[in-house]
Protein backbone atom coordinates (compact mmCIF):
# COMPACT_ATOMS: atom_id res chain seq x y z
CA UNK A 1 0.00 0.00 0.00
CA UNK A 2 0.91 3.36 -1.24
CA UNK A 3 2.10 5.77 1.77
CA UNK A 4 -0.56 8.56 2.29
CA UNK A 5 -0.62 12.04 -0.26
CA UNK A 6 0.11 14.79 2.06
CA UNK A 7 -2.51 17.84 2.05
CA UNK A 8 -1.79 21.13 4.17
CA UNK A 9 -4.60 23.16 5.27
CA UNK A 10 -3.09 26.92 4.11
CA UNK A 11 -3.79 28.12 1.10
CA UNK A 12 -1.19 30.00 -1.08
CA UNK A 13 -1.52 33.88 -0.39
CA UNK A 14 -2.21 34.55 -4.39
CA UNK A 15 -5.00 31.96 -4.07
CA UNK A 16 -8.57 33.27 -3.46
CA UNK A 17 -10.31 32.00 -0.25
CA UNK A 18 -12.01 29.01 -0.20
CA UNK A 19 -16.14 29.03 -0.62
CA UNK A 20 -18.06 26.14 0.16
CA UNK A 21 -19.33 26.48 -3.37
CA UNK A 22 -15.88 26.90 -4.95
CA UNK A 23 -14.93 23.39 -2.94
CA UNK A 24 -17.54 21.86 -5.12
CA UNK A 25 -20.52 21.30 -2.70
CA UNK A 26 -24.32 20.87 -4.05
CA UNK A 27 -27.18 23.46 -3.77
CA UNK A 28 -29.18 22.29 -1.01
CA UNK A 29 -26.09 21.72 1.00
CA UNK A 30 -25.06 25.28 0.29
CA UNK A 31 -28.24 25.84 1.16
CA UNK A 32 -28.27 23.99 4.55
CA UNK A 33 -25.02 25.98 5.46
CA UNK A 34 -26.34 28.92 5.05
CA UNK A 35 -29.13 28.29 7.46
CA UNK A 36 -26.72 27.53 10.01
CA UNK A 37 -24.71 30.62 9.54
CA UNK A 38 -21.72 28.70 8.42
CA UNK A 39 -20.05 31.68 6.44
CA UNK A 40 -16.50 29.90 5.00
CA UNK A 41 -14.67 26.37 5.16
CA UNK A 42 -11.95 25.99 8.18
CA UNK A 43 -8.53 24.61 7.43
CA UNK A 44 -9.64 21.00 7.38
CA UNK A 45 -12.67 21.62 5.44
CA UNK A 46 -10.67 23.39 2.29
CA UNK A 47 -8.52 20.87 2.76
CA UNK A 48 -10.58 17.53 3.03
CA UNK A 49 -13.28 18.45 1.15
CA UNK A 50 -11.96 18.30 -2.26
CA UNK A 51 -10.21 15.20 -2.37
CA UNK A 52 -13.32 13.78 -0.12
CA UNK A 53 -15.38 15.03 -3.24
CA UNK A 54 -13.29 12.68 -5.92
CA UNK A 55 -13.38 9.59 -3.56
CA UNK A 56 -10.49 9.46 -1.88
CA UNK A 57 -10.23 8.06 1.33
CA UNK A 58 -8.86 10.46 3.81
CA UNK A 59 -7.09 10.72 6.94
CA UNK A 60 -7.42 13.99 8.46
CA UNK A 61 -5.11 15.17 11.43
CA UNK A 62 -6.53 18.34 13.03
CA UNK A 63 -7.26 19.85 16.83
CA UNK A 64 -10.04 20.35 18.18
CA UNK A 65 -12.90 22.41 17.19
CA UNK A 66 -11.76 22.80 13.62
CA UNK A 67 -14.48 21.25 11.94
CA UNK A 68 -14.23 17.94 11.60
CA UNK A 69 -17.83 16.79 11.53
CA UNK A 70 -18.73 18.75 8.58
CA UNK A 71 -15.37 18.13 6.87
CA UNK A 72 -16.96 14.15 6.87
CA UNK A 73 -20.59 14.67 6.70
CA UNK A 74 -20.78 17.03 4.01
CA UNK A 75 -18.98 14.67 1.49
CA UNK A 76 -21.10 11.91 2.54
CA UNK A 77 -24.52 13.70 2.38
CA UNK A 78 -23.34 14.92 -1.26
CA UNK A 79 -22.57 11.14 -2.19
CA UNK A 80 -26.15 10.68 -0.57
CA UNK A 81 -28.63 12.99 -2.26
CA UNK A 82 -26.32 11.52 -5.71
CA UNK A 83 -27.75 7.93 -4.98
CA UNK A 84 -29.52 7.75 -2.36
CA UNK A 85 -29.35 3.83 -1.69
CA UNK A 86 -30.43 2.05 1.80
CA UNK A 87 -28.01 2.36 5.18
CA UNK A 88 -25.29 4.36 3.37
CA UNK A 89 -22.72 5.22 6.16
CA UNK A 90 -21.20 4.03 9.41
CA UNK A 91 -19.56 6.78 12.02
CA UNK A 92 -17.92 5.34 14.85
CA UNK A 93 -17.51 7.82 18.01
CA UNK A 94 -15.51 6.69 21.62
CA UNK A 95 -18.40 9.11 23.79
CA UNK A 96 -22.21 8.75 23.61
CA UNK A 97 -22.27 12.47 23.85
CA UNK A 98 -20.20 12.89 20.99
CA UNK A 99 -22.34 10.26 18.65
CA UNK A 100 -25.43 12.55 19.53
CA UNK A 101 -24.02 15.96 18.71
CA UNK A 102 -22.56 13.97 15.38
CA UNK A 103 -25.85 12.37 14.76
CA UNK A 104 -27.22 16.07 15.07
CA UNK A 105 -24.81 17.76 12.39
CA UNK A 106 -25.66 15.16 10.23
CA UNK A 107 -29.24 15.79 10.09
CA UNK A 108 -28.99 19.71 10.15
CA UNK A 109 -26.36 19.72 7.51
CA UNK A 110 -28.45 17.00 5.18
CA UNK A 111 -32.29 18.70 6.31
CA UNK A 112 -33.20 19.43 3.19
CA UNK A 113 -32.79 15.74 2.08
CA UNK A 114 -34.42 14.31 4.74
CA UNK A 115 -31.39 12.55 6.09
CA UNK A 116 -32.36 9.85 9.20
CA UNK A 117 -29.72 8.95 11.76
CA UNK A 118 -29.19 6.52 14.23
CA UNK A 119 -27.51 6.69 17.34
CA UNK A 120 -26.27 3.55 18.75
CA UNK A 121 -24.78 3.29 22.05
CA UNK A 122 -24.60 1.79 25.62
CA UNK A 123 -27.11 3.13 27.97
CA UNK A 124 -30.04 3.54 25.98
CA UNK A 125 -32.67 0.95 25.84
CA UNK A 126 -31.72 -1.54 22.50
CA UNK A 127 -35.27 -2.29 21.70
CA UNK A 128 -36.09 0.96 20.68
CA UNK A 129 -32.60 0.89 18.84
CA UNK A 130 -33.57 -2.32 17.11
CA UNK A 131 -37.14 -0.05 16.24
CA UNK A 132 -34.69 2.74 14.85
CA UNK A 133 -32.65 0.37 12.52
CA UNK A 134 -35.34 -1.78 11.36
CA UNK A 135 -36.75 2.08 9.81
CA UNK A 136 -33.79 2.17 7.64
CA UNK A 137 -31.86 4.85 8.64
CA UNK A 138 -28.98 6.55 6.22
CA UNK A 139 -27.02 7.16 8.67
CA UNK A 140 -25.95 5.25 11.76
CA UNK A 141 -23.40 7.15 14.71
CA UNK A 142 -22.23 4.64 16.90
CA UNK A 143 -19.90 3.77 19.71
CA UNK A 144 -18.27 0.38 19.00
CA UNK A 145 -19.33 -1.63 21.70
CA UNK A 146 -22.98 -1.48 20.93
CA UNK A 147 -22.82 -1.46 17.23
CA UNK A 148 -21.17 -5.06 17.27
CA UNK A 149 -24.09 -6.49 19.90
CA UNK A 150 -26.55 -5.13 17.12
CA UNK A 151 -24.63 -6.97 14.75
CA UNK A 152 -24.36 -9.87 16.79
CA UNK A 153 -28.30 -10.06 17.92
CA UNK A 154 -30.58 -8.19 15.89
CA UNK A 155 -31.81 -10.06 13.30
CA UNK A 156 -32.08 -8.46 10.06
CA UNK A 157 -29.56 -6.00 10.52
CA UNK A 158 -26.01 -5.88 9.22
CA UNK A 159 -23.87 -3.04 7.23
CA UNK A 160 -23.87 -4.65 3.62
CA UNK A 161 -24.96 -1.79 2.01
CA UNK A 162 -22.27 0.91 3.60
CA UNK A 163 -20.59 2.66 1.57
CA UNK A 164 -18.87 5.12 4.13
CA UNK A 165 -17.16 4.22 7.31
CA UNK A 166 -15.88 7.25 9.73
CA UNK A 167 -13.69 6.88 12.31
CA UNK A 168 -13.88 10.07 14.41
CA UNK A 169 -11.46 10.82 17.23
CA UNK A 170 -9.67 7.61 16.39
CA UNK A 171 -6.99 8.17 18.66
CA UNK A 172 -9.63 8.12 21.47
CA UNK A 173 -11.24 5.38 20.21
CA UNK A 174 -8.07 3.21 20.38
CA UNK A 175 -6.87 4.41 24.02
CA UNK A 176 -10.32 3.07 25.32
CA UNK A 177 -9.17 -0.26 24.10
CA UNK A 178 -11.94 -0.47 20.96
CA UNK A 179 -9.57 -2.04 18.87
CA UNK A 180 -11.20 -5.80 18.99
CA UNK A 181 -13.98 -4.97 18.53
CA UNK A 182 -13.66 -2.42 15.76
CA UNK A 183 -11.60 -5.26 14.22
CA UNK A 184 -15.03 -7.23 14.88
CA UNK A 185 -16.68 -4.74 12.57
CA UNK A 186 -14.38 -4.33 10.02
CA UNK A 187 -14.55 -7.94 9.10
CA UNK A 188 -18.34 -7.82 8.51
CA UNK A 189 -18.41 -4.04 6.46
CA UNK A 190 -18.01 -4.10 2.84
CA UNK A 191 -14.23 -4.09 1.59
CA UNK A 192 -15.51 -1.50 -1.72
CA UNK A 193 -16.29 1.65 0.80
CA UNK A 194 -14.82 4.76 1.40
CA UNK A 195 -13.32 5.56 4.72
CA UNK A 196 -12.30 8.76 6.79
CA UNK A 197 -10.06 8.40 9.27
CA UNK A 198 -10.08 11.72 11.94
CA UNK A 199 -7.65 12.12 14.36
CA UNK A 200 -6.20 14.45 16.89
CA UNK A 201 -3.37 13.11 16.94
CA UNK A 202 -1.24 9.98 14.97
CA UNK A 203 -0.40 7.58 17.49
CA UNK A 204 1.14 3.89 16.77
CA UNK A 205 -2.27 2.34 17.27
CA UNK A 206 -3.88 4.92 14.65
CA UNK A 207 -1.21 4.26 12.27
CA UNK A 208 -1.68 0.47 12.67
CA UNK A 209 -5.54 0.95 11.88
CA UNK A 210 -4.99 3.60 9.19
CA UNK A 211 -3.16 0.95 7.09
CA UNK A 212 -6.02 -1.95 8.49
CA UNK A 213 -8.53 0.01 6.84
CA UNK A 214 -7.88 2.69 4.03
CA UNK A 215 -7.35 2.19 0.63
CA UNK A 216 -4.37 4.94 -0.87
CA UNK A 217 -5.91 7.76 1.51
CA UNK A 218 -4.69 11.51 1.08
CA UNK A 219 -3.58 12.91 4.48
CA UNK A 220 -4.72 16.05 5.46
CA UNK A 221 -3.22 17.87 8.38
CA UNK A 222 -4.05 21.71 9.54
CA UNK A 223 -1.94 21.39 12.94
CA UNK A 224 0.63 20.38 15.20
CA UNK A 225 0.80 17.29 16.45
CA UNK A 226 0.25 19.59 19.79
CA UNK A 227 -1.46 22.72 19.54
CA UNK A 228 -3.61 25.59 21.80
CA UNK A 229 -5.37 28.34 20.00
CA UNK A 230 -3.24 31.96 20.27
CA UNK A 231 -6.96 33.36 21.30
CA UNK A 232 -6.52 30.95 24.82
CA UNK A 233 -5.27 33.03 27.37
CA UNK A 234 -3.61 30.21 29.85
CA UNK A 235 -3.31 31.03 33.82
CA UNK A 236 -2.31 28.80 36.90
CA UNK A 237 -3.23 29.08 40.32
CA UNK A 238 -0.49 28.12 42.83
CA UNK A 239 -1.57 27.05 45.74
CA UNK A 240 -1.23 24.44 49.12
CA UNK A 241 -2.91 21.36 48.49
CA UNK A 242 -4.49 21.47 51.82
CA UNK A 243 -6.03 24.45 50.51
CA UNK A 244 -7.50 23.39 47.33
CA UNK A 245 -10.99 23.52 48.05
CA UNK A 246 -10.79 27.33 49.29
CA UNK A 247 -9.13 28.70 46.10
CA UNK A 248 -10.86 27.11 43.49
CA UNK A 249 -14.20 28.43 45.40
CA UNK A 250 -12.26 31.32 45.50
CA UNK A 251 -11.86 31.16 41.66
CA UNK A 252 -15.84 30.40 41.12
CA UNK A 253 -16.53 33.58 42.69
CA UNK A 254 -14.07 35.80 40.84
CA UNK A 255 -15.74 34.24 37.58
CA UNK A 256 -19.56 34.01 38.55
CA UNK A 257 -20.62 36.00 35.22
CA UNK A 258 -18.93 33.17 33.10
CA UNK A 259 -19.69 30.02 31.38
CA UNK A 260 -17.39 27.64 32.88
CA UNK A 261 -16.39 23.59 32.36
CA UNK A 262 -14.62 22.20 35.24
CA UNK A 263 -12.33 19.43 34.93
CA UNK A 264 -11.77 16.62 37.51
CA UNK A 265 -9.53 13.72 37.32
CA UNK A 266 -12.42 11.41 39.33
CA UNK A 267 -16.03 10.86 39.08
CA UNK A 268 -16.12 11.36 43.14
CA UNK A 269 -14.52 15.00 42.58
CA UNK A 270 -16.80 15.82 39.89
CA UNK A 271 -19.45 14.56 42.20
CA UNK A 272 -18.05 16.32 44.96
CA UNK A 273 -17.45 19.95 43.67
CA UNK A 274 -20.96 20.25 42.16
CA UNK A 275 -22.39 19.81 45.36
CA UNK A 276 -20.03 22.11 47.23
CA UNK A 277 -21.13 24.56 44.57
CA UNK A 278 -24.61 24.35 44.80
CA UNK A 279 -24.26 24.48 48.38
CA UNK A 280 -22.95 27.20 48.02
CA UNK A 281 -25.60 29.38 45.69
CA UNK A 282 -23.76 28.26 42.07
CA UNK A 283 -25.38 27.00 39.33
CA UNK A 284 -23.53 23.65 39.05
CA UNK A 285 -24.41 20.41 37.01
CA UNK A 286 -22.06 17.27 37.34
CA UNK A 287 -21.30 15.34 34.14
CA UNK A 288 -19.58 11.86 34.37
CA UNK A 289 -19.77 8.25 33.51
CA UNK A 290 -21.81 7.46 36.87
CA UNK A 291 -24.72 9.28 35.73
CA UNK A 292 -27.35 7.70 33.54
CA UNK A 293 -27.69 8.48 29.34
CA UNK A 294 -30.81 10.98 30.25
CA UNK A 295 -29.11 12.52 33.35
CA UNK A 296 -25.99 13.28 30.86
CA UNK A 297 -27.98 14.60 27.63
CA UNK A 298 -29.93 16.49 30.06
CA UNK A 299 -26.84 18.05 31.74
CA UNK A 300 -25.63 19.06 28.76
CA UNK A 301 -28.48 20.62 27.22
CA UNK A 302 -29.17 22.76 30.11
CA UNK A 303 -25.27 24.15 29.75
CA UNK A 304 -25.70 24.72 25.92
CA UNK A 305 -28.89 26.21 26.56
CA UNK A 306 -27.57 28.69 29.96
CA UNK A 307 -30.20 27.49 32.16
CA UNK A 308 -27.09 26.49 34.26
CA UNK A 309 -23.60 28.15 33.72
CA UNK A 310 -21.15 25.95 35.46
CA UNK A 311 -20.47 22.16 34.11
CA UNK A 312 -18.38 19.81 36.59
CA UNK A 313 -16.76 17.07 34.67
CA UNK A 314 -14.53 14.53 33.66
CA UNK A 315 -12.82 13.70 30.77
CA UNK A 316 -15.97 12.44 29.34
CA UNK A 317 -16.55 15.87 27.98
CA UNK A 318 -13.01 16.57 27.10
CA UNK A 319 -13.12 15.22 23.31
CA UNK A 320 -14.87 16.50 20.67
CA UNK A 321 -17.98 18.02 22.25
CA UNK A 322 -18.80 21.32 20.57
CA UNK A 323 -20.23 24.12 23.18
CA UNK A 324 -19.71 26.92 21.58
CA UNK A 325 -20.04 29.41 24.51
CA UNK A 326 -17.54 28.53 27.06
CA UNK A 327 -15.90 31.53 28.58
CA UNK A 328 -13.55 29.52 31.23
CA UNK A 329 -12.13 25.84 31.50
CA UNK A 330 -10.40 25.02 35.03
CA UNK A 331 -8.38 21.98 35.23
CA UNK A 332 -8.94 21.35 39.42
CA UNK A 333 -6.47 18.56 38.57
CA UNK A 334 -3.65 19.20 36.09
CA UNK A 335 -3.79 16.59 33.78
CA UNK A 336 -1.06 13.81 33.58
CA UNK A 337 -0.53 13.69 30.23
CA UNK A 338 -0.33 16.73 27.76
CA UNK A 339 -2.30 16.29 25.17
CA UNK A 340 -5.46 15.57 27.98
CA UNK A 341 -4.47 19.72 28.55
CA UNK A 342 -4.82 20.11 25.47
CA UNK A 343 -8.36 18.67 24.63
CA UNK A 344 -9.90 20.39 27.92
CA UNK A 345 -8.73 23.81 27.19
CA UNK A 346 -10.49 23.08 23.46
CA UNK A 347 -13.50 23.69 24.91
CA UNK A 348 -13.13 27.00 25.65
CA UNK A 349 -11.71 29.84 22.43
CA UNK A 350 -12.98 28.11 19.48
CA UNK A 351 -13.64 28.92 15.87
CA UNK A 352 -12.20 32.28 16.69
CA UNK A 353 -13.21 33.38 20.07
CA UNK A 354 -11.22 34.36 23.11
CA UNK A 355 -11.07 32.15 26.53
CA UNK A 356 -9.55 31.72 29.60
CA UNK A 357 -8.17 28.11 31.04
CA UNK A 358 -6.99 28.24 34.80
CA UNK A 359 -5.32 25.09 36.22
CA UNK A 360 -4.71 24.67 39.56
CA UNK A 361 -1.23 23.83 40.46
CA UNK A 362 -0.23 22.28 44.29
CA UNK A 363 2.91 22.11 45.29
CA UNK A 364 2.78 18.48 43.84
CA UNK A 365 1.83 19.24 40.74
CA UNK A 366 4.58 21.56 39.49
CA UNK A 367 6.85 19.39 37.22
CA UNK A 368 3.70 18.19 35.86
CA UNK A 369 3.16 22.25 34.90
CA UNK A 370 6.44 22.62 33.27
CA UNK A 371 5.99 19.61 31.00
CA UNK A 372 2.81 20.96 29.72
CA UNK A 373 4.13 24.44 29.21
CA UNK A 374 7.05 22.75 27.18
CA UNK A 375 4.71 20.77 25.21
CA UNK A 376 2.57 23.79 24.00
CA UNK A 377 5.37 26.41 23.55
CA UNK A 378 4.60 29.13 26.06
CA UNK A 379 4.66 29.81 29.54
CA UNK A 380 1.34 30.38 31.87
CA UNK A 381 0.80 33.29 33.32
CA UNK A 382 0.77 33.43 37.20
CA UNK A 383 -3.66 33.78 38.17
CA UNK A 384 -3.70 36.57 41.33
CA UNK A 385 -5.45 35.73 43.94
CA UNK A 386 -7.01 37.94 46.78
CA UNK A 387 -5.42 36.42 50.08
CA UNK A 388 -7.96 38.25 52.48
CA UNK A 389 -11.00 37.25 50.52
CA UNK A 390 -9.55 33.39 51.08
CA UNK A 391 -9.48 33.59 54.55
CA UNK A 392 -12.97 34.69 54.89
CA UNK A 393 -14.20 32.00 52.46
CA UNK A 394 -12.10 29.43 54.64
CA UNK A 395 -14.80 28.49 56.92
CA UNK A 396 -17.91 28.75 54.40
CA UNK A 397 -16.02 26.25 51.95
CA UNK A 398 -14.42 24.03 54.92
CA UNK A 399 -18.87 23.80 56.11
CA UNK A 400 -19.64 22.99 52.45
CA UNK A 401 -17.28 20.28 51.81
CA UNK A 402 -18.89 18.58 55.13
CA UNK A 403 -22.22 18.82 53.95
CA UNK A 404 -21.38 17.24 50.27
CA UNK A 405 -19.66 14.54 51.75
CA UNK A 406 -22.40 13.69 54.09
CA UNK A 407 -24.83 14.52 51.30
CA UNK A 408 -22.91 11.88 49.02
CA UNK A 409 -22.66 9.26 51.94
CA UNK A 410 -26.93 9.49 52.11
CA UNK A 411 -27.18 8.65 48.15
CA UNK A 412 -24.85 6.29 47.89
CA UNK A 413 -26.45 4.68 50.89
CA UNK A 414 -30.03 5.15 49.57
CA UNK A 415 -28.72 3.52 45.73
CA UNK A 416 -27.18 0.47 47.45
CA UNK A 417 -30.50 -0.52 49.03
CA UNK A 418 -32.34 0.55 45.26
CA UNK A 419 -29.79 -1.71 43.70
CA UNK A 420 -30.09 -4.35 46.20
CA UNK A 421 -33.79 -4.46 45.12
CA UNK A 422 -33.68 -4.72 41.36
CA UNK A 423 -30.94 -7.54 41.98
CA UNK A 424 -29.36 -8.54 38.59
CA UNK A 425 -32.11 -6.63 36.64
CA UNK A 426 -30.85 -3.41 37.28
CA UNK A 427 -28.71 -1.10 35.13
CA UNK A 428 -26.40 -2.87 32.72
CA UNK A 429 -22.39 -2.61 33.54
CA UNK A 430 -21.44 -3.48 30.36
CA UNK A 431 -22.92 0.26 28.96
CA UNK A 432 -21.03 2.26 31.91
CA UNK A 433 -19.26 5.23 30.29
CA UNK A 434 -15.43 5.77 31.85
CA UNK A 435 -16.59 5.19 34.94
CA UNK A 436 -13.47 2.88 35.95
CA UNK A 437 -11.01 4.96 33.88
CA UNK A 438 -11.89 8.06 35.08
CA UNK A 439 -11.78 6.82 38.59
CA UNK A 440 -9.04 4.97 37.94
CA UNK A 441 -10.27 1.96 39.38
CA UNK A 442 -9.89 -1.69 38.01
CA UNK A 443 -12.56 -2.60 36.23
CA UNK A 444 -14.46 -5.72 37.99
CA UNK A 445 -15.19 -6.44 34.47
CA UNK A 446 -12.39 -7.42 31.81
CA UNK A 447 -13.83 -4.69 28.99
CA UNK A 448 -16.56 -1.77 29.38
CA UNK A 449 -18.58 -0.95 25.92
CA UNK A 450 -20.22 2.04 25.14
Amino acid sequence: MSSPEPVHGEASSSEPPATFKSLGLIDPLLDALEKLKYKAPTDIQTAALPPALEGRDIIGVASTGSGKTAAFALPILQKLWENPTGLFACVLAPTRELAFQISQQFEALGSAMGVRCAVIIGGVDEVAQKIALAQKPHIIVATPGRLNDHLENTKGFSLRTVKFLVFDEADRLLDMDFGPVIDRILKVIPQERTTYLFSATMTNKVSKLQRASLSNPVKVQVAGKYQTVSTLLQYYLLMPLKNKDVYFVHLINSLAQNSMIIFTRTVNDAARLSVILRILGFSALPLHGQLSQSQRLGALTKFKSGGRNILVATDVASRGLDIPSVDVVINFDIPSHSKDYIHRVGRTARAGRAGKSITLVTQYDVELLQRIEAVIGKKMDLWAVDKEELALLQARVEEASRAAVAEMKDQNAKGGRKRGREGRGGRDDMDRDDDVVEAGMPSKKKKSRR
